[in-house]
This record gives C-alpha cells, structure tokens and sequence, in this order.
C-alpha cells in the first residue's frame, strides 16, 4: 500500500500521518504521528499517554532517550496499539514531555503531534519513507 504524504509537508514541512486509537470510553481518537527517520524510538507524549492511559499496556522498564533539546530522558515505556489504514499496528513506545518543543509546531500550523514513529517501527513492519516521491510505502507484514 502506498500512502502520500504531502498533508503533513504542505501543512507543516513534517512528515505527518493519522492513526485511530480507541479511548477507555470505546470512543475513536486520531492521533497525529511525525515520521521520523532520525529517531531510534517511538515517543508517545506525555499529554496523549495521560488522556489515553487506560488504553495503553505499562511495561515494568524504563527507556533512556536524547530529547529534542539534546538532553538525556528516562522514560516510562508502554505498548500501545492503534490503526493506520484498516490494519492494527502494535510498539513500544517511551512517554516523554515534550509540551514546549511541539507548542511552536501547533502554534505555526494549527496542527497538534502527539508522538512520533522512529526508525525501530519503520524497520520492524517494513515501511519505506520516499522523500523523493513524497510517500509512505507500507509492506503488508503484520
């Protein structure tokens, strides 16, 4: 399947995707994903994971993670899972406060993040980022 990404850069210069997650109310909720190449870990932040707790599975570890701001993080992980196009997709991810970073993003754009999908997932279900194209191409690995 291929998936374009010219919302998120239009909107934001960022590669944007929406993903379904289901609240504790049974209640559908798109979430707003930056794809990250650069980034070894998924990040869920902060804000999301205490709206959407309940729907979320703690891992008893934490994670170490370099923040936007270069400094070192240790964070919470969780397992989350949540839909993209029809198909379930679940990772782990590290719950990090990043509430000042992705303010200025919201403010320019009007347009909330709520985490990010690092290398480790792209990897893990084979999706392929085509800059050149502008596009997501996604492997039908589950």
């Amino acid at each position: 399947m291929e998936f374009p990404l010219y919302w998120g850069l239009q909107k934001t210069g960022l590669p944007l995707i929406v993903v379904t997650c289901t609240d504790d109310t049974g209640t559908n909720r798109d979430l707003c994903l930056l794809i990250d190449t650069g980034s070894t870990n998924n990040i869920l932040f902060s804000f999301v994971y205490e709206h959407f707790q309940k729907n979320f599975k703690s891992l008893d570890k934490q994670g170490s993670i370099m923040g936007f701001e270069g400094q070192q993080h240790e964070t919470p992980q969780i397992e989350a899972t949540f839909d993209f196009e029809g198909k379930n997709y679940t990772s782990i991810f590290s719950v990090l406060d990043v509430s000042d970073g992705m303010k200025h993003v919201q403010e320019e754009s009007g347009v909330q993040i709520h985490g990010v999908l690092g290398i480790h997932f792209l990897v893990d279900y084979e999706w392929i980022v085509d800059f050149k194209e502008l596009q997501l191409t996604i492997s039908n690995k589950q």
